[in-house]
């Protein structure tokens, strides 16, 4: 298995990257599921596939700040990740298990210092 020698840099901006992804699976897990207020739904009788949902509320105005400041900070630090200079040294056929490495450093951080 090749081992990396990643900046810091991508792998601060992968931790909080991983970080803002599992803080949005946490309040999209708490908000209602529409945005906006909407009536409770649901398939007629006969429907391939059932349906239904319960009337929402909608969002928080608070809620849904803080899910755009979230979703925005995403975008940047996958832009950093995709674009960063680093990716140049490697041959293209070389760069997405390079790119899966990062994402996974922490567990070949621990099985390194494991064995």
């Amino acid at each position: 298995m090749a081992t990396y020698e990643f900046p810091p840099m991508l792998i601060d901006a992968q931790d909080e990257l991983d970080q803002v992804r599992a803080d949005l699976r946490t309040l999209f897990e708490r908000v209602p599921w529409s945005v906006e207020p909407m009536d409770a739904w649901e398939t007629h009788e006969n429907a391939w596939r059932p349906a239904s949902r319960p009337a929402s509320p909608g969002w928080d105005p608070e809620d849904a700040a803080e899910i755009a400041r979230l979703r925005a900070r995403e975008l940047e630090l996958a832009e950093l990740l995709v674009c960063h200079p680093y990716w140049t040294e490697f041959a293209p056929g070389d760069v997405q298990a390079a790119r899966d490495a990062l994402k996974h450093h922490r567990e070949q951080e621990s099985a390194s210092t494991a064995s």
